[in-house]
């Protein structure tokens, strides 16, 4: 324990850093024009050129175009990773110097800095007939309370990707049923390759096993009931899910190390052949489709397929995933009104590029018949016009709160330091406490 006298000195010190790095970016209290008189306009993003390559490449040629059709106003640019950028968001929003324009999540992630008064209603720019050029249901994810507050980019699935040539190698084939799926992990045990790439340093990689083996054991509402509080999280269906998270665990069916690898490193053993399965979003399929940093051998040996069915419960059509990020404007900005009609630009120009350059679903309509498009890009799009139920991912559906305690339970969970039992028990209280 630190004497009271040191802990208040590292508070004091940590008070300073805190302040310092917050001052370091952010336009929303920042002056908004430069000596030449143009406006500035600042974007903190989180795609960075290393893992995000694609994605990238479209903001920064997005900006370029804004900003040659609109002198006069500048986009300064700020990138993070994803884990990063959460952290860094947090930071600005306790001295409320949010970047002009940011990304955030839908639902329970954005509730809080609504409520702080940091985001600022994009409505008008719906009824200006933004609306209609957006996926049914997708941007009702971002409103409460009859306001919009963030303009969704991506819509996602979440499908296990495999390596075909791994496959082929030891005779495998897809599975359907989660009996089949045990036993793929196994031979690939058996031949002493790693089964299933996953980085649960992160924990919402893990989140997503778990919420399909909730959907495939209770159905599609069971868990989301659970966050809602019209069922429980101690409903046997969802301990019985926690249950086979550690079956899974129990029999190496992950990568060694896999609660201390982040995402990105689990992704690296998934494309350099070191892992046979990795489930991730669809906003992954640059990687697998049109990114030509990764050699060809590998996009062209890597499939697709949904999560198995578990004892014949469980529809194959019913999916983890929902709206990916979406663009916010600072309520503190000085240059909202530049800020909003950079929103709308940067929307509907990535509606249009998002498909064609780098493979990613966005949240806007897409004329597949006017496009070419990679032929695992179609199989996905059909899966997501097939699909049953589609389950927001949990950690965004909840409070921030009861968010952390999920994330910080399913890598405990994960660890084996947590039973199935408790694992129900600790979210249970923390969403009844949120009641």
């Amino acid at each position: 324990m630190l004497r009271k006298k040191a802990h208040g000195f590292w508070f004091s010190v940590l008070a300073v850093f805190m302040l310092i790095l917050s001052g370091c970016s952010g336009g929303g209290n920042e002056e908004a024009k430069n000596s030449n008189g143009d406006k500035t306009i600042t974007f903190m993003h989180l795609w960075p050129e290393g893992s995000s390559k694609d994605h990238y490449e479209i903001v920064n040629k997005i900006v370029e175009q804004f900003e040659s059709e609109n002198e006069g106003i500048n986009v300064e640019l700020e990138i993070l990773g994803n884990e990063q950028y959460k952290e860094k968001l947090k930071v600005l929003s306790s001295s409320k110097k949010l970047p002009d324009v940011g990304m955030t999540w839908a639902a329970g992630f954005l509730t809080p800095y609504v409520e702080g008064n940091l985001f600022a209603p994009l409505n008008d720019l719906l009824e200006d007939g933004l609306q209609d050029q957006f996926v049914s249901g997708t941007t009702e994810a971002y409103a409460i309370d009859g306001n919009t507050y963030g303009l969704p980019l991506e819509l996602n699935i979440a499908p296990i990707f495999y390596n075909k040539a791994i496959f082929d190698e030891y005779g495998l084939e897809v599975p359907e049923t989660y009996e089949d799926f045990k036993n793929v992990i196994q031979t690939l045990k058996d031949n002493n390759v790693a089964p299933i790439a996953l980085g649960n340093k992160d924990r919402w990689t893990g989140s997503l096993w778990y919420m399909y083996l909730a959907d495939r054991i209770g159905g599609a509402e069971t868990l989301t009931n659970a966050i809602n509080r019209t069922g429980s999280f101690e409903d046997p269906a969802l301990i019985k899910a926690a249950e086979e998270i550690q079956n899974l665990v129990d029999m190496g069916a992950f990568a060694a190390g896999y609660n201390a690898l982040s995402d990105q490193e689990a992704k690296s053993l998934f494309m350099n052949g070191q892992a046979a399965m990795y489930l991730i979003g669809s906003w992954d399929l640059p990687n697998y489709t049109t990114n030509t940093d990764v050699p060809q051998e590998f996009r062209d040996s890597v499939g697709f397929f949904n999560f198995p069915t578990v004892e014949g419960n469980g529809d194959l059509n019913s999916w983890v995933g929902g709206p990916g990020v979406g663009l916010f404007v600072s309520e503190n900005s000085k240059v909202k009104e530049e800020a909003k009609k950079f929103v709308k630009y940067f929307v509907e120009q990535w509606g249009q590029q998002a498909v064609t350059d780098a493979g990613v679903i966005p949240a806007t309509k897409v004329d597949t018949s006017s496009v070419d498009l990679p032929a695992m890009y179609i199989d996905v799009l059909n899966k997501l016009n097939e699909a049953s139920n589609i389950t927001l991912f949990a950690d965004v559906q909840m409070d921030p709160n009861v968010a952390q305690v999920h994330l910080d339970a399913i890598q405990t969970l994960f660890g084996g330091e947590m039973s199935p039992e408790d694992f129900a028990s600790v979210q249970e209280d923390a969403l009844a406490k949120g009641e």
